[in-house]
This record gives structure tokens, C-alpha cells and sequence, in this order.
């Protein structure tokens, strides 16, 4: 099947994949350190053997602080949900993208096949991927990715809005599997490369008044009737 996203060097993406059939790809915690050390040790030209990292003894910490000289894209946010990913991708150099996502795809449908005892595809035939061709969409994207997670509080809350906002964000607080803590409490994340995207939010606040100003969103609801 032929992609209609071309990538070319500087733009930016937003990638998104999920489990074939809409299956869950994170079964555990392990599973979603596992995603996440590929999207680390996989941004790299050079070969990666996590297997080798892991019979050496080296923590998850620690695999998270090799050091990587190729980086093939910057990572600007990233969320993993229990059936699929979100990936905020800028493409470092020509077929950055494309091997980069080859790369943390197979290696983890491999992981994940080995592991579970089957066999075939664990992701759908091909990753969807959008050129982010605007500005405003950009910033946007900052949160539409990190508010994934509300949906488990919240399942339609797009359409009626969110109706417990303190569970929600609590909720979103404390998800752990995604970037947001790189930017509401400014933690480090080094699968992240946060220069190398515009700088939206001068400070914590206003990234936290941008989130909640998603979140206070009330849809207009048709008239019925």
C-alpha cells in the first residue's frame, strides 16, 4: 500500500497505530516500559539490542541514559493507550521517520508476539501519518495527544463534555505513559527533544491554562426535538 504522507526532512508529523482489530498492544507495565524504551533506543541509526542491555543488568533509568549520536527524528510528545499510540514526530533527516517507526514497531510486535505466544500481525497493515501543515495545528496537537487518557474517566466527553473535571484531571496527573509530565511539571524526559519544537508555553502555567482550557471545553449540543 503506498503512503500519500510524504516525509521530508524539518516538517512535522503526527504519527498514529493501533492494535489490528482495535486489540489492546499493552497487556501490563512491563509492556508500555518496553514501547518506551524502544522509542528511546530506537531513534538511532545504529542497531539496537535490548536484549543485551537487559542480560547486563542495566535498569530502566538507566537504558533511558545511553547515549545516542543519530538520532533519525525528535520526539515532541508521545501517549500510549492500551490499544494505540500517538507519536508527535519532526523528521530529522531524509527517511528518518520511516525507519525509525519500522524499527519501534517491529521490535515491539516481536517483544509482544514472543512473549504472548502468537503469531501475525500485532498492528494494523500501516501507521497513519498526517503533515502537520499549520501553526495553530501544531500547538493544538500538544493537546490532543496528552489528553488521550481522559477518555478512560471520560469516554465521550468530546461530544458531551467533561462532567467530573477534578477526577479528570487527576486522572491525567498521574497517567504515566505519556509526556505530559515533561510539560505541566517540567520533568525530564529523554525520549523527548522539546528544543527542537516551537516553544508554545513560556512557563508551566500556561501550559497548564492551554490543557485546561481543553478540558472547561463544552461542546454545543444540537436541539432536539
Amino acid at each position: 500500500m503506498l503512503r500519500k504522507t510524504i516525509f521530508s526532512p524539518e516538517n512535522y508529523y503526527h504519527i498514529f497505530n493501533r492494535g489490528i482489530e482495535k486489540r489492546d498492544i499493552f497487556l501490563n507495565e512491563n509492556d508500555y516500559f518496553r514501547f518506551l524504551i524502544l522509542l528511546y533506543l530506537c531513534n538511532n541509526s545504529d542497531a539496537v539490542d535490548i536484549r543485551n542491555l537487559f542480560n547486563k543488568g542495566l535498569s530502566f533509568v538507566e537504558i533511558l541514559n545511553i547515549e545516542r549520536k543519530n538520532l533519525l527524528v525528535d520526539i515532541g510528545a508521545y501517549c500510549l493507550m492500551r490499544n494505540h499510540i500517538h507519536l508527535l514526530l519532526k523528521e530529522r533527516k531524509e527517511n528518518g521517520i520511516s525507519v525509525f517507526t519500522k524499527k519501534i514497531f517491529t521490535g515491539y510486535s516481536m517483544y509482544f508476539n514472543k512473549k504472548n505466544q502468537r503469531s501475525g500481525r500485532l498492528f494494523e497493515n500501516t501507521f497513519k501519518a498526517e503533515l502537520i501543515d499549520s501553526d495553530n495545528y501544531l500547538k493544538y496537537l500538544f493537546a490532543y495527544i496528552h489528553l488521550n487518557p481522559v477518555k478512560f474517566t471520560e469516554p465521550e466527553w468530546k461530544i458531551y463534555g467533561i462532567k467530573n473535571l477534578k477526577k479528570a484531571k487527576s486522572f491525567l496527573e498521574n497517567y504515566p505513559w505519556s509526556s505530559y509530565h515533561a510539560y505541566n511539571k517540567n520533568q525530564n524526559d529523554p525520549i523527548l527533544n522539546k528544543e527542537e519544537f516551537p516553544k508554545y508555553f513560556k512557563n508551566l502555567k500556561e501550559f497548564n491554562d492551554f490543557i485546561n482550557d481543553w478540558l472547561n471545553f463544552q461542546p454545543q449540543q444540537s436541539n432536539k426535538g
